[in-house]
């Protein structure tokens, strides 16, 4: 089968459009979370979804290594230095028609694709690695954009509930997730706004839990408002002292990225990649 990024477009797009209904009653309709989204599942033929999955680096070789309060995970947007099917599929699903169909299904409008991969590309996480409750900073690298949809697709075969690292939408109090697991061959829709908190559960797994990820920006903010911060993470309800860390850290940093006018640029995750 081919799996070259044409290949790989149309398989998608002919997906969506076999998910059509469930995709516009998902997001319409969220469950659990004020944050609407949409879960795909078998995206792409098995055999493809496997093989995807078989080209990430067992290691994580060459990844950029967060380890923080926050979070606690391994990416990169450095495509060329992997199999060339790893930067298909990234860019497959940021072709042109994939970004204007997903933007009908949910009736968003001047929604555009980032192939900088600003904040997007591949992402490794392995036991004990963990993403808390957060909202993503506003905006795209120039800030000329708001960061409007999150897309992830998950590749790890036989992914379980049990093996933790699965994704959650928190409710409105930010007390209790919405989980959704990190499914083999599952993509995952949410919307990106000022309230749209999400998370990674606890990696228990001795395994390494694979996804590609990508981010669709525009020129409209979400709310038609005008706004701006930085990823803010908050700790989970069992978390008390990082919750309040995570108040004070927030209210730092959106300080620092406005009044400087810095932020967490592709130059600058390329510098410290290790």
């Amino acid at each position: 089968m081919m799996t070259d990024r044409e290949s790989l477009t149309r398989l998608i797009l002919q997906r969506l459009d076999d998910q059509d209904d469930s995709i516009r009653l998902q997001w319409a309709h969220p469950a659990g979370t004020p944050t609407r989204h949409f879960v795909v599942d078998e995206l792409l033929p098995v055999e493809i979804a496997q093989t995807i999955h078989d080209k990430f680096p067992r290691d994580a070789n060459g990844f950029f290594h967060r380890d923080s309060f926050r979070e606690k995970k391994k990416t990169s947007a450095n495509l060329a230095d992997y199999a060339p099917l790893l930067g298909d599929i990234t860019y497959a699903l940021q072709d042109k028609r994939v970004v204007d169909k997903v933007s009908a299904l949910i009736g968003a409008e001047a929604i555009e694709p980032d192939p900088t991969l600003y904040a997007g590309g591949l992402s490794m996480m392995f036991s004990g690695d963990f993403l808390n409750p957060h909202i993503d900073n506003s905006h795209d690298a120039r800030r000329d954009r708001y960061r409007r949809l999150n897309l992830l697709y998950y590749v790890s075969p036989d992914w379980t509930l049990a093996n933790g690292g699965n994704f959650e939408l928190w409710n409105a109090e930010r007390k209790v997730p919405k989980t959704i697991v990190a499914a083999f061959n599952r993509l995952v829709v949410m919307e990106t706004a000022r309230t749209s908190w999400h998370s990674v559960s606890p990696v228990v797994a001795d395994r390494p839990r694979c996804c590609v990820s990508n981010y669709y920006f525009s020129k409209i903010s979400p709310d038609k408002s005008t706004y701006f911060h930085v990823t803010s993470f908050y700790g989970r309800p069992e978390q008390p002292a990082r919750r309040l860390l995570g108040v004070v850290d927030n209210a730092l940093r959106n300080w620092v990225s406005k009044t400087l006018k810095i932020g967490r640029g592709r130059h600058l995750i390329n510098k410290t990649k290790h």
